[in-house]
C-alpha cells in the first residue's frame, strides 16, 4: 500500500507541483510539539455533515490551524474555506485526495469525518505519514481494520483519538463507578438502545457521478459500482459495502458505554435477530437499503451480557418513540442516568459515588495529548475504540449469516431471561405496531456464534471469519502488515 501511495504522489506531483518525497522522519509531526505556543496544523478529511463540527472545533482553538480541507466533493470547498478566512484570517488548502495532504511535512494531524468504509484506511495512511489522527466513530468498517489501526498507532508512535465522546461525560462515568462499586448489586446485563427514526430511503436511479465528485476515491476500499444518490452523502450508512447500519452509526456510542460499564472487551458468543422493514408496502416492505433497521443482539461474556436494541421504526408521540440510552441491570435493580431503582421498591435512589469532573471536549483532549505526546491522556484511545466497534461488527455478522425464522423460534433462541425476553418482544411488537396490516412479520435469526476474544476470530466458522474483513480494491488496501 505504501508503494502505491508513493507511485500516486510521483504522478500527482507533476500536475500539482507537490513534492513527492515520503519520509516520516522528515515531517514536522514526527517531532515533539512541546509548547502551547507552537501552532498545530490540522487537515479535516470529509467536510460535509459531521466534518463541519470538526472544522469549527479546531478552527476555534488557540494556536490550531485548519490547514487543509480534504473532501472528494469539490463543491464543498469554497463556502468552508471562505468562512475560515473570514473568521480566522487565513485560507486553508483544499484537495480531494488525502494522499496529497499527507505529503506536506508541515501538516501535523488529520481529523477524519468521512464514510465508515474509509475511516481505517485514512487513519493508517496518516500514521504511516507521521501524522496524529482524530477519527470519527466507528474507527473501522470491520474487525480486521480496527486491529490494524491499533498496530499502526503503536508502530509509528502516533496519537489516535476516537469520536466516542461519551468517554468524557461525568454523568456516564458516574454510572461506570456505580456499576463497579458493588453498592447497587452485581451487574448482570448492560443494555444499550439505538432507537432513532430510520424509515425508508426509497430508490435512487443509477446515474453518472457529478464531475465535482472523485467517485473512485469515494469508493476507496469498496468494490467499483455504479453511482446513485442514496450513497452520497448520507444513506451509505445502510449499505454493507460502505456502512454498518445504525448499530455502527449511532449505536457505537452506546456500545462503547456498555463495554466501559461492564469493564469487558469482546464476548464468548454473539446472537442477533432482526429485519429491514420500511413504510412502503407497495414495494414489498423493502427499499434500496441493505442493513437491518430492527435488530436485537446479545453478547455473552459468561458472568455478564451486553444486550443491544437497534430499532428504526420509531416516531414521536407514539408508544415507540426514539430512545438513545444505556441502562444497567444488576441482581438488585436498575442503574439509569443518575439514579438506581431497586426491583423491590421502584423508588429511585440518587447514585452515591464519587467521580472526577470531565471537561467533555474530545477535540481539546486530542490536541492536549498531541502537544504532550502522551497517549495516556486520551479518553477514547484507539485501543478502546476497536473492541467497542468490534461488538457491533460481530453482531451484524450473526444477522448476515441468518435465515428466516418464526417468532416462536426467535423467542426460544434467546432464552427465558426476563430482561432479554422483554427486549425480544419489544422489537417484534414495535415492528407490527409500526406497520399496520403486517400480520406475519418475517425476521432473520442469526446463528449463535462462538467467539475467541484473544484471537479475534470465530470458533470453527470460516464463513463468519470471512466477514471479519473484506476484499479490498487496489490501491485502497488495508494491509496485513502496517
Amino acid at each position: 500500500m505504501t508503494q502505491s501511495r508513493r507511485t500516486f504522489l510521483k504522478k500527482s506531483a507533476a500536475l500539482a507541483g507537490l513534492a513527492s518525497a515520503f519520509a516520516i522522519s522528515g515531517t514536522r509531526a514526527s517531532g515533539q510539539i512541546t509548547g502551547a505556543n507552537d501552532r498545530l496544523r490540522v487537515g479535516v478529511v470529509g467536510i460535509n455533515g459531521r466534518g463541519q463540527s470538526h472544522i469549527s472545533e479546531f478552527a476555534s482553538m488557540s494556536n490550531v490551524e485548519v490547514a487543509y480541507l480534504i473532501d472528494v466533493d469539490s463543491r464543498l470547498f469554497a463556502a468552508h474555506a471562505d468562512r475560515i478566512e473570514k473568521d480566522r484570517g487565513y485560507k486553508p488548502n483544499t484537495v480531494q485526495d488525502l494522499r496529497l495532504a499527507l505529503d506536506d511535512k508541515n501538516l501535523d494531524a488529520i481529523s477524519v469525518a468521512t464514510c465508515n468504509h474509509t475511516h481505517s484506511l485514512n487513519t493508517i495512511w496518516a500514521v504511516q505519514a507521521g501524522k496524529d489522527v482524530y477519527v470519527e466513530k466507528p474507527c473501522s468498517h470491520n474487525v480486521f481494520e480496527g486491529r490494524k489501526c491499533i498496530e499502526a498507532a503503536e508502530k509509528y508512535k502516533r496519537i489516535v483519538q476516537h469520536g466516542t465522546q461519551s468517554r468524557l461525560s461525568t454523568s456516564r462515568l458516574r454510572m461506570v463507578e456505580a456499576a463497579r462499586s458493588g453498592k447497587y448489586g452485581t451487574l448482570k446485563i448492560a443494555k444499550g438502545y439505538c432507537c432513532k427514526p430510520r424509515w425508508t430511503i426509497s430508490y435512487k436511479p443509477i446515474e453518472t457521478p457529478p464531475d465535482t465528485l472523485a467517485w473512485d476515491i469515494w469508493l476507496g476500499p469498496a468494490p467499483m459500482q455504479p453511482f446513485h444518490r442514496n450513497l452520497v452523502h448520507y444513506n451509505w450508512h445502510w449499505f454493507w459495502d460502505t456502512g454498518n447500519g445504525d448499530a455502527g452509526n449511532q449505536g457505537v456510542h452506546e456500545y462503547d458505554l456498555c463495554r466501559w460499564m461492564t469493564g469487558k472487551t469482546l464476548p464468548n458468543s454473539v446472537l442477533s435477530f432482526g429485519a429491514r422493514y420500511v413504510n412502503e408496502p407497495d414495494k414489498g416492505f423493502k427499499d434500496q437499503g441493505e442493513t437491518p433497521n430492527q435488530m436485537l443482539t446479545v453478547h455473552d461474556y459468561g458472568d455478564v451480557k451486553i444486550l443491544f436494541e437497534t430499532r428504526g421504526l420509531v416516531k414521536k408521540d407514539t408508544p415507540w418513540e426514539d430512545i438513545v440510552d444505556v441502562e444497567l441491570y444488576t441482581d438488585r435493580g436498575v442503574i439509569k442516568g443518575d439514579s438506581f431503582t431497586p426491583y423491590d421498591s421502584k423508588e429511585k435512589v440518587k447514585l452515591d459515588v464519587a467521580v472526577e469532573s470531565l471537561d467533555g471536549n474530545p477535540f481539546a483532549n486530542f490536541v492536549a495529548a498531541v502537544r504532550a505526546r502522551d497517549r495516556s491522556m486520551l479518553k477514547a484511545d484507539i485501543t478502546e475504540a476497536h473492541p467497542s466497534c468490534a461488538l457491533f461488527h460481530i453482531g451484524n455478522i450473526s444477522w448476515r449469516l441468518g435465515e428466516t425464522a418464526s417468532v416462536e423460534n426467535i423467542r426460544t433462541a434467546f432464552g427465558d431471561d426476563p430482561i432479554i425476553a422483554k427486549a425480544v418482544n419489544d422489537v417484534i411488537k414495535n415492528t407490527t405496531d409500526a406497520l399496520p396490516g403486517l400480520t406475519d412479520p418475517q425476521f432473520t435469526l442469526g446463528p449463535k456464534l462462538a467467539f475467541d476474544p484473544a484471537r479475534e476470530k470465530f470458533v470453527n466458522n470460516p464463513a463468519a471469519d470471512k466477514l471479519l474483513t473484506r476484499d479490498y480494491r487496489t490501491p485502497y488496501i488495508v494491509p496485513e502488515n502496517v
